[in-house]
């Protein structure tokens, strides 16, 4: 991995958690509910916050871009979700909802001068974004930015990893991994434990006859482990998905980049600290 690459890796790993908070924070739940949402589980939540900035799209729009999750799945939410409040109420109830998790994780910090430059810095690179062809990015770039640097901040985190998720798609399919074999693959290579890609609610007969497909191309072995050509394939997709997120952050020298990274540490810690995120996910963050 070029020294470019690394940096561009870094800094995903550093700004996904603060937009991750929105799916698990109980401020995000409470406000959910007050718009209609059920709240015993994640998902009612996560669907329609996710969603919500491409409108009012059926189930087949929101698994094409969410690309992971079985569309079944998909289907339980989507378009229901919109019969709860509409699209344009979930984006606002998502911002007041950050606002109220960012203020219980970050307390004084919030107010401070260093989530104001973290802000500035990374809004700079999410505006620096070509989202033409990446439809969750396009979407949240082109809602109107927060006032408050808190909340821009999470904006900015928003719209960088919905760049690079869907670039990471883009990649998937040039590999021709469709997405229950973008799962399987994945964990043949030991991103997360198969149980963990169970969210993603696929069939046990769907996904054994992804793993088939698989074998069949010589990328996994018979007890769903990766061969050597499986984990090549991977890290090509892995390196093709850092190479389509670098761009935008090459609008900050050096040592601004450096500054975000100094800024963003105590954010992450605090985040990773607070108990409310994962420690194993789909995404393989620290495995990959």
């Amino acid at each position: 991995m070029s020294e470019e690459l690394g940096r561009v890796r870094q800094m995903w790993h550093l700004l996904e958690p603060l937009h991750a908070v929105l799916y698990y924070a109980p401020e995000a739940f409470e406000e959910a509910a007050v718009l209609g949402y059920r709240t015993d589980e994640r998902w009612p939540s996560y669907f329609a916050w996710r969603a919500a900035p491409l409108g009012a799209v059926d189930a087949e729009r929101v698994a094409e871009t969410f690309y992971s999750f079985s569309p079944q799945m998909v289907r339980e939410h989507i378009p229901a979700a919109w019969s709860v409040a509409s699209p344009d109420a979930v984006v606002a109830a998502r911002t007041k909802a950050v606002d109220r998790a960012y203020r219980a994780l970050f307390g004084e910090q919030v107010t401070g001068p260093e989530i104001t430059e973290a802000a500035a810095l990374a809004r700079r690179v999410a505006e620096a974004a070509d989202v033409t062809g990446r439809p969750l990015a396009e979407a949240n770039a082109t809602l109107p930015w927060p006032d408050e640097p808190h909340a821009a901040l999470w904006h900015a985190a928003t719209v960088l990893r919905e760049h690079r998720g869907d670039g990471h798609i883009a990649a998937l399919a040039e590999a021709g991994l469709d997405p229950v074999e973008s799962l399987v693959s994945f964990a043949g290579i030991g991103a997360a434990r198969p149980e963990v890609f169970e969210s993603r609610a696929w069939s046990g007969e769907e996904w054994n006859a992804a793993g088939g497909r698989l074998v069949k191309r010589g990328l996994l072995e018979e007890d769903g482990t990766a061969t050597e050509e499986g984990r090549a394939l991977r890290t090509e997709v892995e390196r093709r998905t850092d190479e389509q997120a670098a761009a935008p952050w090459r609008v900050l020298g050096e040592g601004e980049r450096e500054r975000l990274v100094e800024l963003l540490g105590p954010l992450w810690v605090a985040a990773i600290g607070s108990g409310l995120l994962p420690s194993e996910t789909t995404l393989g963050i620290g495995k990959v």
